[in-house]
């Protein structure tokens, strides 16, 4: 069985309008909700990118039943480590017990650059991730935690406020060598891509059977045109795969590389339009590589009230008929 959960993209709402739409996921039906953290935007066209945490403790607050996830944030260099930990610790609190998971990820010279501090080479970002969650993982578990380690220095860094159970920690991986290196440090993995080789090589290094959360973009619309010339207006850059997407420095960037993609591109890679089928059917692929929980991203800010009412009244019905009741493994703290 499969969770199916909805997207608080920050890239294209602002926060009002990030709280409104968790507030209306809930109520339509969704089982869980994921937010980007960002301080840029992908393409201007997109408009927005506010604090997620701060939106985090508005949604914690005004949410009850769902869980809630970062999807995902880099505890490296915009962030130090120990304020990621203080961070997920409050809104897991916040939340109430067992409904935040941690995701994290190496991150992308979109967000990071800002902090003039150069793009490391994977490698390097993979080496500072490893032991960032090591960090993390240690002030979840209480007492002082002190570090001169290869990336970080911590000086007797506590929370003092921390939930009963440690937050679960989710990790973005994208290959091979992300899944190994990661792996046994996770709870829980974190993919965009629907590959049932990234769900077997996880498991296998963890020697465990894990939650899998992946993301699917889809434009609904009841104009199949204009969900076709809003997923180009706003999510072209998907085209470029994680591997670039990670190191382009920003917007102008993303728009500049996307130039020469199509509406016609756009709308064979993304289900868009009025048809609820397409959009189920376009979860298929997460489904059958193995992933427990599959997070929609709805295309365009301003479709968000209009698209949680479609999807209370057909979508969620829909998916819950073609995939079952959702009956996935919780995310819990190994």
């Amino acid at each position: 069985m499969v969770a199916f959960g909805y997207t608080l993209l920050t890239e294209q709402r602002d926060p009002r309008g990030l709280v409104s739409d968790a507030i209306a996921a809930e109520n339509a039906g969704f089982d869980f909700e994921v937010i980007s953290d960002h301080y840029f935007p992908w393409l201007d066209a997109q408009g927005h990118s506010p604090n997620c945490w701060s939106v985090l403790g508005a949604v914690a607050s005004a949410t009850e039943r769902v869980g809630l996830m970062t999807y995902v944030t880099c505890p490296t260099m915009r962030y130090h480590p120990t304020v990621v930990a203080q961070q997920a610790a409050t809104v897991a609190i916040l939340a109430g017990e067992g409904r935040f998971t941690l995701g994290l990820g190496a991150g992308e010279n979109l967000n990071e650059h800002v902090i003039d501090q150069g793009w490391p080479p994977v490698n390097v970002r993979h080496e500072m991730l490893g032991e960032a969650v090591e960090i993390i993982r240690a002030l979840f578990d209480g007492g002082y935690v002190n570090l001169a380690g290869e990336h970080f220095r911590i000086d007797s860094a506590k929370l003092w406020d921390r939930p009963e159970q440690p937050v679960p920690i989710a990790v973005a991986v994208s290959g091979r060598q992300s899944v190994d290196r990661f792996a046994p440090m996770a709870d829980a993995m974190v993919a965009v891509q629907p590959r049932a080789d990234l769900v077997r090589r996880f498991d296998d290094a963890l020697g465990a059977t894990v939650p899998k959360i992946g993301q699917l973009p889809i434009s609904w619309d009841p104009d199949a045109a204009e969900a076709v010339a809003r997923a180009h207006e706003q999510f072209r850059w998907f085209a470029g795969g994680w591997k670039v997407n990670a190191e382009l420095p920003g917007p102008a960037a993303f728009a500049a590389a996307s130039q020469s993609v199509r509406p016609e591109d756009v709308a064979a890679s993304i289900a868009c339009g009025p048809d609820v089928t397409a959009h189920v059917e376009a979860c298929l692929p997460f489904v059958k590589a193995g992933f427990t929980h599959v997070a929609l991203v709805q295309v365009g800010g301003d479709t968000q009230p209009e698209f949680l009412e479609f999807a209370r009244r057909e979508l969620i019905p829909a998916l819950r008929e073609a995939y079952g009741k959702a009956e996935a493994p919780a995310i819990r703290r190994r």
